[in-house]
This record gives structure tokens, C-alpha cells and sequence, in this order.
């Protein structure tokens, strides 16, 4: 199957729209790669980056996993030259087929982040588009 990559910066505090609806959404995705890195790594900093299937109306840097909006999260970190945690990524295992939203915060240094998205473009069948179709908008 194609994979296709995203990548761009995002404010912090910010969030970007990744466009991939289609007019008939037959055309399904699922998260293969996602990365992320502060802007400038010789500052202080503690990004969380999450990626969701609805627009967000606040950005933050809780990870709730019960969301069954958010698809994958990402955090890494560096204080005074060490890490301040493990770099850490999950995502899930889904399809989907509608826009995806991606949320930065940086705890420490207020910058923008870089993030690198790779998803597996795959063809859905009629009962996949509609479960997909479905799932969106019941989150909705």
C-alpha cells in the first residue's frame, strides 16, 4: 500500500488540519510513523503533540487515552542538556478517512514544534467506508 508523509511546524499551543477527506471516502488511512522535535533543541523544552479525529477547541498537554477521538501522541523532552523523559509515540491502529488534527503544546519554552507523519493509504470496501464514516460522525 502507498504511504503518504506530512510534515510542517506547529505554534505552540496551536493546531493544524492534516486535509484527507475524499467526496466518496473510499480512500482510508492508518498512522505508520509519527515523530516529533522541537524547533530549537538547544533550549529547554517538554512538546506533547497529539493527533485527533475531530477539530480540538482547547489545546493542552493531557494524554487521556479514554478519548476515543485521539489517535496518536507523542511526547519528548530536554532539560539543562538531559532528557526530561523517554521519547515516547503511540498511536492506534485504526482506519479512518476524514481530516486529522494535530495539537502542539511546549511546557518549557513556548516554541514550535516539527512534526513527521507517515500514513498508510489504503482502499476501503462499502461496510469499511460506512464504519469509518459512521465512527467520525458519532464523534462528532
Amino acid at each position: 500500500m502507498p504511504i503518504k508523509s506530512f510534515r510542517g511546524s506547529i505554534t505552540d499551543g496551536g493546531q493544524n488540519t492534516i486535509v484527507l477527506h475524499t467526496n466518496n471516502g473510499s480512500t482510508g488511512y492508518k498512522i505508520v510513523k509519527f515523530q516529533i522535535m522541537p524547533e530549537n533543541s538547544a533550549n529547554n523544552y517538554e512538546c506533547t503533540a497529539k493527533l485527533y479525529t475531530i477539530e480540538q477547541t482547547a489545546v493542552d498537554s493531557l494524554v487521556d487515552f479514554s478519548d476515543q477521538t485521539l489517535l496518536a501522541a507523542a511526547f519528548t523532552g530536554l532539560i539543562s542538556g538531559g532528557y526530561a523523559g523517554a521519547k515516547t509515540i503511540i498511536h492506534d491502529n485504526v482506519y479512518f478517512n476524514q481530516d486529522i488534527y494535530i495539537t502542539a503544546q511546549d511546557l518549557s519554552a513556548s516554541q514550535n514544534t516539527n512534526y513527521y507523519i507517515e500514513l498508510e493509504q489504503v482502499k476501503l470496501d462499502l461496510n469499511e467506508n460506512t464504519v469509518a464514516t459512521l465512527k467520525d460522525i458519532r464523534n462528532q
